[in-house]
């Protein structure tokens, strides 16, 4: 296979290459390799969309380079128009190339003597490092096409903003942090960071780069997937918090499967705990299992809530990525020997229904009676902001706060089933335990699908058949949560009487 020719840069394949080299030459050269962007993705890529059209309007009188990715020339010398124009105070998509280098800057404010401040706008609610990047090519660019650039500024969500419900304020709801000295720090970096991209753009074959933290950090790679290959489900990387170190001390021992671990290599307790089980083929049960269970007294509470956390806010009192919960189910259960009964609230458009929210689950609550939930910090955590949006249900909210017991935890500390495959989580926690119910089938399957879900089903325009369609999918999801609660404690209380030491496969 022939060198392939030079490639133009752009500031996002300058930043993958930062990241990892091998990540560029796929994206230019093997695209067709990368994992298809789902709806999560989609919703984030608008979502920052969203945040740059309010950021503009921070600058009254800006223009934008409204040229499409085929009209490079165009939007080209719409820039330079407009960069000669001093009639315009600030360009939004200013288009510049600079050594076979491109860039789009969010924001070019033109500033006094004939100088530019340039501004980089990002959804997030704080400054990171790999941000410095992302503006210093920019910086690099815009300079060596001529224009004196007095400073670098990101733009960011302001975490302390408050929405008041009628309008939002630009100026308010972004925070302007200077960042000229990093990125002039890393002015000297960009040549050489380019030269290495070039060089590797420059070979037949894609640069070999082991798999390892850049996969993930700062962002999940797109070609994750091809690079990192499905491993086993009994391998190590399923310890629960199993260092570096000791993995690579496995795998240069050849143990790549948790049960060809010897017993006497040192592990943790909870790590031992999953290698009998693996090793065996049985479930690990703790010998205070049945003392622990003894203590949750009926009525018993079984507690989900769905929610979704948008850049912009939406109701009065909220900010960036405030929770708007939008959904709630409960079952209840009086006695040991009562019926099992179903509770649940869902917001059915977009209008602000966090009163009906806590109003209606505080009459289903009642006063006593323990609420069974997987992972409290969250729940609690939207108890905490309701509480704060209406402070009339103070005393009740924190009385429900108070009454909250976390299966998550105890399932950890409890229970190991092989087939957990190092997950606690509720999804894996249910097939291995209550293999009878399971999410399969279900539109909605985890909750950033229940997010997405209803936002569809709240849009303007959407027909009355596909609304119910979807708020049927979203009713049956989250009953299928708090169900799920249900089956697993039953099944933790059919367990009781085995130990660690006698097991024994459900």
């Amino acid at each position: 296979m022939p060198a392939p020719a030079p490639v133009r840069l752009s500031k996002s394949k300058f930043v993958a290459g930062v990241q990892c080299l091998k990540r560029l030459y796929l994206q230019i050269y093997q695209p067709e390799l990368a994992g298809e962007i789902d709806d999560e993705q989609e919703s984030r890529f608008e979502q920052g969309h969203e945040v740059g059209r309010l950021a503009q309007s921070a600058f009254p009188g800006g223009v934008l380079v409204d040229a499409g990715p085929s009209e490079l020339d165009a939007a080209l010398a719409r820039t330079a128009a407009l960069v000669n124009d001093s009639s315009v105070p600030a360009i939004f998509e200013a288009t510049f190339r600079h050594s076979g280098v491109l860039v789009r800057v969010d924001i070019l404010e033109r500033r006094r003597r004939n100088r530019w401040r340039l501004i980089e706008v990002k959804s997030s609610v704080e400054l990171k490092e790999h941000y410095l990047y992302d503006v210093a090519i920019q910086h690099h660019v815009v300079s060596g096409c001529g224009l004196d650039l007095s400073s670098a500024v990101l733009m960011h969500l302001n975490r302390d903003y408050s929405y008041d419900g009628q309008s939002y304020d630009p100026h308010e709801l972004f925070v302007l942090e200077d960042v000229t000295g990093p990125v002039g720090d890393l002015g000297s970096d960009i040549p050489k960071l380019l030269r290495a991209q070039r060089k590797a753009l420059a070979q037949a074959s894609p640069p070999d780069v082991e798999p390892g933290p850049q996969c993930r950090d700062p962002y999940v790679c797109e070609f994750f997937g091809h690079c990192n290959p499905d491993l086993p489900e009994d391998h190590i990387s399923c310890l629960p918090r199993l260092s570096e170190k000791k993995r690579q001390e496995l795998l240069d021992l050849g143990l790549a499967l948790i049960g060809e671990i010897p017993d006497d290599f040192p592990l943790t307790a909870i790590q031992n705990r999953v290698h009998s089980a693996v090793k065996t083929g049985r479930v690990w049960v703790s010998e205070t299992l049945a003392k622990e269970l003894s203590g949750l007294k009926y009525p018993i509470y079984f507690m989900d809530f769905e929610s979704l956390y948008p850049a912009i806010p939406r109701h009065a009192g909220m900010g960036p990525y405030s929770h708007i919960p939008f959904q709630w189910s409960v079952h209840r259960q009086l006695t040991p020997d009562a019926a099992l009964e179903h509770f649940e609230f869902l917001a059915d458009d977009g209008r602000d229904r966090r009163g009906e929210f806590i109003r209606s689950l505080c009459e289903t609550l009642g006063r006593r009676g323990r609420i069974v939930v997987y992972n409290a910090s969250f729940e609690s955590q939207r108890l905490r902001d309701l509480a704060d949006w209406f402070p009339e249900y103070g005393v009740r909210i924190a009385s429900i706060q108070e009454r909250l017991w976390d299966l998550l935890p105890f399932v950890r500390e409890h229970v190991y089933h092989p087939e957990f495959h190092g997950s606690y989580s509720l999804k894996a926690v249910l097939p291995a335990l209550v293999p009878e119910l399971t999410y399969d089938g279900m539109e909605v399957s985890h909750g950033g699908e229940a997010g997405l879900i209803w936002e569809r089903m709240i849009r303007d325009g959407v027909a009355a058949g596909e609304r119910e369609r979807l708020r049927s999918a979203l009713l049956a999801y989250c009953r299928q949560d708090t169900l799920a609660m249900v089956s697993v404690l039953k099944r933790l209380k059919a367990l009781v009487g085995r130990t660690h030491s006698g097991g024994g496969a459900l």
